[in-house]
């Protein structure tokens, strides 16, 4: 019985011409070319975190020797991390300066955008010209005057308010990724608005924002990431006051009161790093419609 069956599997075969068998070879071979790339490519990027993490679960005599694992899972080096005097406050920092200013750059962002991609005005150009001049201008180039009239004349230094009050003014990366998302969207929709009786505000809210959302997800990520990450920032207006350190400036003074104590150290960077994985986790597929939709149109 089982020949039988495996009779017409046997006769296509041997009816394959030699041209097909080197089509399914090849095909064979793309496949395990493919994947074996993505599988060491894969890996190049999670051994490192694998690492971090591993090495946060030993104790302080096993950290940084040859051992892969732990031979004591020392989950409550997670607890002394968070025991540290000082490591809530960075957290709750961090959380307003990356909240309250990814908030304040999509709400101010968006309307530039649509302005530019929807608009049509005079200077419409150099207005689009100046924004990307702006991308271009590192920020080391005005950090010195931006630091005196923050500190100087607003006597803002110490606290976090001369990073996260910028941010209600636009970010010219933001607002010209959404100006290139927004010009996917086809102006039949806008014009269908504005017959039914829609002023400008209305359309933006009620029609353009729905259609924007997979661009203002991903600009959102962009900036939460961004302000989650910085170093630069908090070192120049909050380093003289511990109590307005975020985490990504207080890991560096923890690594320093600990820099014996590595199973600590990387305790402490997966905790930092993990709010930024588990964000990305979940909105991972609006952050690559919006990546892979923005500049369609230019």
């Amino acid at each position: 019985m089982t020949q039988l069956l495996d009779a017409p599997a046997k006769v296509a075969a041997n009816t394959s011409t030699p041209a097909e068998r080197t089509a399914r070879r090849k095909a064979l071979l793309h496949w395990i070319a493919v994947h074996s790339l993505g599988t060491a490519a894969a890996l190049f990027f999670v051994l490192p975190f694998v690492f971090v993490v591993l090495t946060s679960l030993m104790n302080d005599q096993q950290a940084l020797t040859r051992d892969l694992t732990p031979n004591t899972w020392e989950w409550g080096n997670y607890v002394k991390v968070f025991e540290t005097p000082g490591f809530l406050t960075w957290w709750k920092n961090t959380l307003l300066y990356a909240g309250l200013g990814t908030v304040l750059t999509v709400v101010s962002s968006v309307p530039v955008a649509y302005a530019l991609a929807k608009f049509r005005f005079r200077g419409r150009t150099l207005s689009l010209m100046l924004v990307i001049s702006m991308m271009m201008l590192p920020p080391q180039v005005v950090i010195i005057p931006m630091y005196l009239f923050w500190a100087k004349q607003l006597d803002l230094s110490g606290t976090l308010w001369p990073l996260i009050i910028p941010m209600a003014f636009g970010d010219a990366f933001s607002i010209f990724l959404l100006r290139q998302f927004l010009l996917t969207i086809p102006n039949e929709y806008l014009d269908a608005a504005k017959v039914d009786g829609c002023g400008e505000l209305r359309t933006l809210i009620r029609v353009v924002l729905p259609m924007a959302r997979p661009g203002i997800a991903a600009v959102a990520l962009f900036q939460f990431f961004y302000a989650w990450n910085d170093y630069f920032g908090p070192q120049i207006y909050a380093s003289e006051n511990p109590a307005a350190w975020t985490l990504s400036y207080g890991l560096e003074s923890f690594k320093g009161a600990h820099h014996t104590d590595w199973n600590l150290t990387m305790a402490a960077t997966v905790l930092v790093m993990a709010p930024v994985i588990v964000v990305f986790f979940f909105a991972q597929k609006a952050f690559v419609e919006g990546v892979t939709l923005t500049g369609v149109k230019g």
